[in-house]
């Protein structure tokens, strides 16, 4: 079989793949590719928000904002970047991306921060994370890292980069509900 041909028909002609950079290793490759696909539908689903719906908290004005869940989506990425290098987050890097929760152990409150900064910013996290991939090889998924607000809890490598993905995703399914109480709850905005 054509490995171009869509086995379902029809569609645009793009064929979805997980496939790693030209100089990442098979498996940290594909975990990387998981991590881009995501950020790159971050961006897309974002694509065009005003800085009041990016402010927005919900119809009861009681949920986390889109620019919340960015800010957490970054600063949690930026901590695995952080622990994949086997490395301290830098004081001058938690204190422009954190903290990670606040006093009351929700997440700080952004407003007023235009998409366009948290994309600038997002891109140059993924970068670090790219840079990163490519000096890691596949036995390195193995090693042991830890994690968590009090570094309570032990992961490998491999499952912090499919976390990165998988963590960015599941905020995605806020950030599309909240575009949809935008649109219908107009009074609330």
């Amino acid at each position: 079989m054509d490995k171009n041909k869509h086995i379902f028909g029809g569609g645009s002609g793009v064929v979805y793949d997980l496939k790693g950079e030209e100089n990442m290793q098979l498996l940290v490759g594909i975990l990387y590719s998981a991590v881009k696909e995501n950020c790159k539908r971050l961006k897309s689903i974002t694509n065009g928000m005003a800085q009041e719906e990016l402010d927005y908290k919900g119809p009861n004005n009681n949920r986390n904002s889109t620019a919340q869940l960015i800010k957490h989506i970054m600063y949690v990425d930026l901590n695995w970047v952080y622990r994949i290098k086997g490395q301290q987050l830098p004081m001058s890097l938690r204190e422009q991306y954190g903290p990670m929760i606040d006093v009351n152990n929700k997440l700080p409150m952004v407003k007023g921060k235009s998409l366009n900064s948290f994309i600038s910013e997002y891109e140059s996290i993924f970068k670090m994370l790219k840079d990163t991939c490519t000096q890691l090889k596949d036995d390195d998924l193995d090693t042991v890292v830890t994690f968590g607000h009090e570094n309570e809890k032990q992961a490998t490598i491999r499952w912090g980069l499919w976390h990165m993905a998988d963590h960015n995703r599941y905020h995605q399914a806020h950030i599309n509900l909240l575009r949809k109480w935008y649109r219908e709850y107009p009074s609330s905005n």
